[in-house]
């Protein structure tokens, strides 16, 4: 029995034809600037994003860190919605490499108001850290992949203009909120200091995201990200997966949303299981039981369905690229025979 695995959109492996694409790839030492496909990969990005430059990092925490310490000094405060990557999954790194403070706020469906983000700024006493950058994401993964709307968002980014601060975008999944509004990237992105974004979720790159911001802001970016050991050397194998997955796959993360909901219209229907509809918007389901999750974790990996929890009583399932229909077809079968 083949496995089918919903854990995560980071599973995938690279198509032939990427493969074909890297083993192709002209490469470079990118510590000299000269590998010409990282060149290409960072033109690409920074002018769909529609921001003057970028650069290629290893991983999507390593970029958001780079992202906040290029715009910050040591106990600087940086304000973000409580369901935030940054600190959830990203091991402290804000106050271990850069000295930053963390304030979370309350947010919406993964939104944060203007309201909450000036409630939240330090007036500026010298015994305050200092309100320096905020950092937003789009889509919120602890949110369910949830889309922060464009006009939410600018009204965010305003305040926090308004404000003083910087704004960093944890785009990690910005593709699929472009393809599900049917809106560019840029359309939220040139509107922020620093862009991550990620090659190695829904587009199925094998490894690397991309920071984007200015261009004074990325050299500065490329210091640290050689000072955090991510210099790298004839990486344009790697680049070119992304430029390809860049090219190929951003308009088939729709066949990625319709999968979802129909996994989530599956889940919906079973008894001990609840799906808010209205809050599959992307690739990911958030699934609510009534036994412990782990419970159905275990059970569901027996049946050959992988699936995360995300919570005592919450699963989340997510779809991509080495997932067809037909496998969620087979994979609610097996669901349903278990339950």
């Amino acid at each position: 029995m083949q496995p089918i695995d919903l854990r995560s959109d980071t599973v995938t492996r690279p198509t032939p034809a990427m493969r074909e694409a890297m083993f192709a790839a002209a490469v470079g030492d990118d510590v000299f600037d000269e590998d010409p496909t990282v060149k290409q990969l960072e033109a690409e990005v920074a002018e769909v994003l529609g921001l003057e430059a970028a650069l290629f990092v290893p991983s999507g925490t390593m970029s958001n860190q780079i992202g906040l310490a290029a715009q910050t000094a040591p106990a600087d405060e940086v304000i973000l919605e409580s369901n935030s990557h940054v600190i959830h999954y990203e091991s402290g790194a804000a106050g271990v490499i850069s000295g930053l403070q963390l304030r979370a706020i309350e947010g919406v469906r993964g939104e944060v108001t203007p309201e909450a983000i000036r409630a939240a700024v330090r007036p500026g006493y010298y015994w305050e850290p200092n309100s320096r950058v905020l950092a937003l994401e789009n889509t919120n993964n602890r949110a369910g992949g949830l889309i922060f709307g464009l006009a939410p968002f600018t009204a965010a980014v305003e305040t926090a203009r308004e404000l003083g601060l910087r704004v960093h975008l944890d785009g990690a999944r910005l593709w699929n909120a472009a393809v599900a509004t049917g809106l560019p990237e840029r359309a939220w992105a040139s509107q922020c200091d620093t862009v991550s974004v990620c090659l190695s979720k829904g587009l199925g790159a094998p490894v690397g995201s991309v920071l984007a911001g200015s261009a004074e802001t990325i050299k500065r970016a490329h210091t640290l990200r050689k000072r955090l050991g991510g210099g790298m050397r004839q990486v344009g194998i790697l680049a070119e997966a992304g430029r390809y997955a860049l090219t190929h796959h951003r308009a088939r993360l729709l066949e990625d949303h319709r999968n979802a909901r129909t996994l989530a219209e599956g889940f919906a229907a079973l008894p001990g299981f609840r799906v808010d509809m209205d809050l599959v918007q992307t690739n990911i389901v958030m699934i609510d039981t009534e036994a412990p999750a782990l419970t159905w974790i275990e059970k569901f990996a027996g049946a050959g369905v992988k699936m995360v929890p995300f919570g005592p009583h919450r699963l989340r399932a997510t779809t991509h690229l080495d997932v067809s229909a037909a496998d969620i077809d087979t994979a609610l079968s097996r669901i349903r025979a278990v339950v």
